[in-house]
């Protein structure tokens, strides 16, 4: 049986947690500076975390589609959509993956969304790959809609309505 968890608001004393497991989990999202990692936080349109009796257990944060970012696939995006929510980044602890964190956050953010947004955005490395996240997302009931490539990285791109 699975500890209780708690899909929550940040709290200050949380982001500095929060930076170390988004820094912990590169490849799959890219490493934050402090600086840049704020910028996000002043930013982001939806961000919360994931706790159970050990501590934080993930996080998920977004931006809205009108927030002047210099993310190349937020404006892969931008480009085509006229308003979204971008998921610029998910993390769930490697302790606790495969164990229902990232459906909870989602759950929470999808409810969120409804109404304020048509659709929330994505992507997911395909190289280097990761395949787990493909499947978790397509279970999500996001969508592949292309693909962007750059230098030795390359992104499929999804979106889900909500």
């Amino acid at each position: 049986m699975s500890a209780p968890r708690l899909v929550r608001s940040p709290a200050d004393a949380d982001l500095a947690a929060v930076l170390l497991m988004n820094n912990a989990a590169v490849p799959n999202v890219n490493a934050l500076a402090p600086h840049e990692f704020k910028w996000l936080v002043e930013h982001a349109a939806y961000f919360r975390v994931c706790e159970d009796a050990a501590g934080l257990v993930g996080f998920v944060l977004c931006l809205p589609s009108d927030v002047d970012y210099w993310s190349e696939n937020h404006r892969w995006f931008l480009a085509r959509y006229d308003a979204f929510l971008y998921l610029d980044r998910v993390v769930v602890a490697e302790a606790a993956r495969g164990s229902g964190v990232g459906a909870l956050l989602y759950a929470d953010l999808h409810a969120f969304a409804v109404g304020r947004w048509p659709c929330v955005t994505l992507e997911v490395n395909l190289a280097p790959p990761n395949p787990g996240s493909i499947r978790f997302h397509e279970r999500q009931g996001y969508a592949r809609v292309g693909a962007r490539e750059s230098g030795e990285s390359a992104v499929a791109m999804f979106v889900r309505a909500v």
